[in-house]
């Protein structure tokens, strides 16, 4: 692994094409496959952008979406495996794209020392022997896929006949990412999926070959070491090894935002520590086992993995990270968002989020899932909501259908962002003559839900110049709350520098430590929840509470014991973590539950 650390998935179309940009320089990337018509269209740019002919999957046929996704992640792997080739063998000059890749490298890399040293080297014939073990040894980033694991919609023909258990979105998303040619991961993100699992065990790429090397290969992201453990055992019964846990923040990280019962990153990061000596013993036992029981005899188990995302802003922050919790890697999705030549951001919405501070990031109600998202204020799809519902029509056309879920009102499940749901439930309120605090607030609660399905695709389409007449152009995108501390553009050097320590992209930006601002984000969720159930504050809603006050309570007395330990930070820093983890407390302690 030529980097310590990857880009990962960034909505629907934001990294769909990221490997294309960042896996000659052997940076690991994250493409979601849930949408086919998302990445058909990119085949048809990236066919014709190289010259190529391009033959379209149209919808009408057998398993399209399986055929529309194998098609394009093998595009995807040849056209890296070609830009990777004539990387390596261009001459070691300066501007060149295989200079780069080593200068890229951080400084502590042996391929890198190795690359300075040959630099240095006087031309002759053992300068281009050491060019040549260079070559060698480099590696491409890894082009890994997401499945959301539970966005997992059933499928019908036209008759409205159910097409079948093995045709529905997740599992024909992970059968086209199979039948590709790729030799990579596929990263199960949103909880557990026992059905979807269970579809990995009927193919042999995700069991080892006669050398113990698995073909496809499994990451788990996961907000906590119990549900870590649960998922890897129920997986390694069916002979299925995760091969790497990303664990990424509960709050301080982009997208859906699954939060734990007050569970912080640091201790959460500290219990993998402790236990995962114990837990790959008893993974390793379970696998082997099921392996067996399949004719299939491994000495031992593949490597396992850890990693972590979700909120890391600078390079002292990454390196203690992965010294102090021993990880393999980190993972940087936000930031990349403005880098334009790695992720799809269109120029308006580019320019917002360059000058954006923190109040415009928030937590909200927006998707269909019913999980908290992360949101940006200045986005066109929530100025379209609004200006939807000044003008009467609440909610929008439902034309990809990809988070249908609810069937309150229909046999067939429809979306809660879609103008059909919105309006049958309002009629619904209104017909039950509520209050008009009360009317207004359940309003509120139905109309915040905004289209994904096109919103996180709009931008990948305006910046490619591949929008089509007629279609819906608002970009809705969900960055992390640390994007507000990254007020410009940046090239992808500037970012890879400033990961590694060779850049400061925030000298002089006052930004709260990354640990006391997951806390901060806790605290404030925690509040909302209480203000939100005052008026019917239940036995069990004042349990749950009071439990995910006292776990935030033990995670300011772990920060306490880890900033009084934490290498290699001037007295001053530390002293003011301290005053920010002491207001913190403060606030926590303010917070009365009943």
């Amino acid at each position: 692994m030529a980097h310590k650390f990857h880009i990962p998935v960034l909505g629907l179309g934001y990294s769909v094409d990221t490997p294309l940009k960042v896996a000659r320089y052997g940076i690991a990337s994250v493409m979601s496959i849930v949408d086919d018509e998302l990445v058909e269209r990119m085949r048809k740019l990236h066919t014709e952008q190289n010259n190529e002919t391009y033959v379209p999957i149209p919808k009408s046929g057998t398993e399209h979406r399986v055929k529309r996704i194998c098609a394009y992640l093998n595009l995807v792997k040849r056209l890296v495996d070609e830009q990777f080739e004539a990387l390596k063998a261009q001459p070691f000059e300066p501007g060149s794209d295989i200079c780069r890749y080593f200068e890229l490298l951080p400084d502590s890399s042996q391929l890198k020392q190795g690359y300075d040293l040959m630099m240095d080297y006087p031309a002759d014939d053992r300068k281009l022997i050491f060019q040549n073990v260079l070559r060698n040894s480099m590696t491409k980033g890894a082009i890994d896929v997401n499945i959301m694991a539970k966005v997992d919609k059933m499928n019908f023909d036209s008759d409205g006949e159910y097409l079948g258990d093995e045709h529905t979105d997740a599992l024909e998303a992970l059968k086209g990412f199979v039948e590709s040619d790729l030799e990579s991961s596929v990263v199960l993100s949103a909880g557990m999926n026992p059905h979807l699992y269970s579809y990995l065990e009927t193919f042999p790429d995700f069991f080892p070959d006669a050398h113990g090397k698995l073909r496809k290969k499994v990451i788990l992201k996961v907000s906590d070491f119990r549900s870590a453990f649960i998922q890897a055992k129920f997986l390694a019964k069916k002979g299925i090894w995760v091969s790497e846990f990303r664990v990424e923040s509960g709050l301080n990280c982009g997208g859906h935002a699954f939060a734990t019962e007050g569970y912080l990153l640091g201790p959460i990061l500290e219990e993998f520590k402790q236990k995962k000596p114990e837990m790959i013993t008893e993974l390793t036992g379970l696998y082997q086992q099921a392996l067996e029981t399949k004719g299939i005899s491994l000495a031992s188990a593949p490597k396992q993995n850890l990693s972590v995302q979700g909120g890391i802003g600078t390079a002292s922050e990454n390196a203690f990270l992965l010294e102090y919790y021993e990880l393999d890697a980190t993972g940087w999705g936000s930031p990349f968002l403005l880098v334009p030549e790695v992720t799809n951001v269109d120029d308006a919405t580019l320019t917002e989020l360059a000058h954006a501070d923190e109040s415009d990031y928030y937590l909200s109600a927006s998707s269909p899932l019913g999980i908290l998202f992360n949101n940006f204020k200045r986005s066109s799809a929530e100025s379209q909501r609004l200006e939807r519902l000044a003008k009467g029509r609440p909610g929008s056309p439902c034309t990809k259908k990809y988070l249908v879920t609810n069937t309150e009102f229909t046999e067939q499940p429809i979306c809660t962002a879609s103008r059909e749901y919105q309006n049958l439930k309002i009629k619904q309120i209104q017909s039950l003559q509520l209050p008009e605090e009360e009317y207004r607030e359940q309003f509120d609660s139905i109309t915040q839900k905004i289209c994904l399905c096109e919103g996180l695709c709009s931008s990948t389409y305006l910046k490619n110049g591949i929008n089509k007449p007629k279609e819906n152009i608002a970009v809705a995108i969900c960055p992390g709350p640390n994007l507000a501390y990254f007020s410009k553009i940046y090239s992808l050097d500037e970012m890879v520098k400033h990961i590694y320590g060779k850049l400061d992209l925030l000298d002089k930006i006052k930004r709260p430590q990354l640990f006391i601002k997951e806390l901060n984000l806790y605290i404030d969720y925690l509040q909302t929840d209480l203000q939100n159930n005052l008026k019917d504050l239940n036995d069990k809603k004042r349990k749950q509470l009071t439990k995910f006050k006292a776990q935030l309570q033990e995670g300011i007395a772990y920060y306490k014991d880890l900033f009084a330990q934490w290498p290699e930070q001037p007295a001053h820093i530390i002293e003011q973590w301290f005053d920010e983890l002491t207001a913190s407390e403060s606030a926590l302690e303010a917070t009365l539950i009943g």
